[in-house]
């Protein structure tokens, strides 16, 4: 097996997030310069292409088009922690600001209002941190108008059609509250509450009339597709649902105003078609892109063309555009075209009981060869464990792991998404205890399989999963060698005080999930690992963003200086102008170095 350089995982995609503009005429992407990701765009009528963007400092965040030829675009300036909006026009080349907000976040809403081409709907916290309010920019003259000013509740605000917001989401922190109006001048009215275990998510309105389709576990255990009377909040019926897992993703084209496709999380990916003529096109790409998952992430208005992106578990994906008339299919590029798929290992699916009789599911990537017992493993846990799973897929982290040797294991444990109300609740306060009870149990499968070797297994995780890799190396420590830890959590109290100022509203639930501070401190204290010191003995690597807004680092300096005190093995990375992930590649090229030399030095069979 070839070693693969860490430099071919982990560099900036050379080509991605491609986009085809509303009028067909031309296709963007986002290419690197000077290291920085810039946006590049391609006449189809000529084939001439040319990048439109030079940021150096750093790369454009996100970006979208709107109905006249502009493209908008977001710049994160980490160093000034600050939020920039930019419009290009694509005729002139000519960048224009927008807007800059400090210490503040600027989402776009929706970017394509055919009535108003030149309007774009965007959420900003500029009036006060802990709150969203809804403006409409005028990216042609910079005219910013107030649109929608948050009460101080307001978490989701959903866009119909036309761009008027007609349904919203409030929370009280516990319970959640869908409220809808009828058009512009009319107050918002209350039509659903839910406890925060219940899901409503609206995904657009049928026609020009109130019923609205959405994805709701309401009254069922699986989220499903439904649809809902926007003047009552009643289900007028369920259009689909999965046995297996909640619908992860719904399909809907707001040209042609109809449901396309739903996708269920299962093992892997699974497709449900809503309409025929998309059953046709999919079905068409199958017989040319064989044993491939393919995705829908871009269309014009005519919807004659598409950006079909493709993947699978060891091929970080590739962007086709496909064009209906003529069914001609044209590659865009690779978003990595250093991996070659044959030298990669397969993600499988597994599923094991926790000792309380739950079945958990998760992923095993054998590294290549005849050999699959007795193996060095490396387990990962995902972060969350409320909003988040591990997916069948590409991922980076594993494949290049699995290069290196070793099987990589990833526990979906309980409180993950995607399977299900009572699986996700069954997560609840269950940090340090069920949670991380799925995780050992998991790891003693293996070895009860004879996949793992037992003298041979590190934990490796970020956000809750570096919590869950510091929990391992305490509370088991006959089980793990070392451990890695990105952005970790190590102390809930102010992991709970110091969340962004806008997560405020969403406070009590997260008591909910997690334990509230001042009822469930005992319990907090017990699992958290800045109190625990003692208890860590194996190696340890600690990579950390300063930016990161959810990380306090005062904290985290002092655990390592507590863990040096008492001769723990610790090696300390914080790395300045960076958030939670490391965008700047020297910076990911270095973390990754250290982690294989890490895992190399401390995997060895223990005495």
């Amino acid at each position: 097996m070839r070693q693969i350089p860490i430099s071919d995982f982990f560099k900036t995609p050379e080509e991605s997030f491609f986009r085809v503009s509303p009028d067909g005429k031309y296709i963007s992407y986002l290419k690197p310069f000077k290291g920085k990701q810039n946006i590049v765009i391609r006449s189809l009528a000529d084939g001439h292409e040319h990048m439109a963007t030079s940021l150096s400092d750093y790369s454009v965040r996100e970006y979208s088009w709107t109905y006249n030829d502009q493209i908008v675009f977001i710049q994160d300036v980490i160093a000034l922690d600050e939020y920039r909006m930019f419009a290009l026009d694509v005729a002139t080349s000519q960048t224009r600001d927008l807007l800059s907000l400090e210490k503040g976040r600027i989402r776009i809403l929706n970017n394509r209002n055919k009535k108003e081409p030149d309007i774009v709907t965007i959420m900003m916290n500029k009036r006060d941190p802990a709150n969203f309010d809804v403006y409409r920019l005028n990216i042609k003259t910079g005219d910013l108008k107030p649109y929608l000013v948050n009460p101080g509740n307001i978490t989701e605000w959903f866009p119909d059609d036309d761009g008027k917001i007609r349904l919203v989401k409030s929370t009280d922190g516990v319970d959640e509250t869908i409220l809808f109006r009828p058009d512009d001048n009319s107050p918002f009215k209350p039509i659903i509450k839910n406890n925060f275990k219940n899901r409503v998510a609206p995904i657009a309105f049928i026609g020009d009339g109130t019923d609205f389709y959405a994805l709701s576990n309401v009254n069922q255990d699986k989220t499903a597709l439904v649809e809902i009377d926007a003047k009552t909040g009643k289900e007028k019926k369920v259009i689909l649902t999965c046995d297996k897992a909640d619908i992860d993703r719904v399909d809907y084209s707001r040209n042609k105003h109809r449901l396309e496709l739903a996708i269920c999380q299962e093992e892997r990916p699974t497709e449900h078609f809503l309409n025929e003529d998309v059953k046709h096109i999919y079905d068409t790409l199958a017989r040319r892109l064989h044993n491939t998952e393919m995705i829908v992430v871009g269309r014009d208005s005519a919807e004659d063309k598409f950006i079909v992106y493709t993947y699978t578990d060891r091929n970080p994906g590739t962007y086709y555009l496909y064009e209906t008339g003529g069914m001609k299919l044209t590659k865009l590029g690779d978003i990595n075209s250093s991996i070659k798929p044959d030298e990669l290992c397969e993600m499988k699916p597994v599923s094991f009981r926790a000792r309380d009789g739950l079945v958990i599911n998760g992923y095993l990537t054998l590294p290549l060869g005849d050999k699959s017992t007795n193996l060095p493993v490396v387990v990962m846990p995902h972060d969350g464990p409320w909003r988040s799973r591990n997916t069948w897929g590409y991922n980076d982290e594993v494949q290049f792991l699995a290069n290196r040797g070793y099987a990589v294991f990833q526990v979906n444990y309980r409180g993950s998404t995607g399977y299900g109300k009572a699986f996700y609740s069954a997560g609840l306060k269950q940090a340090g205890g069920k949670i991380q009870d799925d995780i050992t149990d998991g790891v003693k499968w293996l070895i009860s399989q004879k996949i793992a070797n037992p003298k041979k297994i590190a934990i490796f995780g970020g956000g809750f999963g570096g919590f869950s890799a510091l929990y391992g190396i305490s509370y088991h420590p006959e089980l793990y060698n070392c451990a890695v830890v990105q952005y970790g959590l190590i102390n809930f109290f102010t992991y709970i005080k110091d969340v962004p100022p806008y997560f405020k509203p969403r406070l009590q639930m997260m008591y909910e999930m997690i334990g509230n501070p001042e009822t469930d401190a005992e319990q907090l204290r017990a699992i958290s690992p800045v109190f625990h010191t003692d208890k860590i003995k194996a190696p340890l690597l600690i990579f950390q963003g300063a930016r990161d807004e959810s990380a306090n680092i005062s904290e985290l300096n002092q655990f390592v200086r507590e863990l040096k005190k008492q001769n723990v093995p610790v090696t300390y990375y914080l790395k300045q102008n960076e958030r939670k992930f490391f965008r700047n590649e020297h910076n990911r090229m270095e973390m990754y170095t250290e982690i294989e030399k890490f895992l190399n030095n401390n995997m060895r069979v223990k005495p």
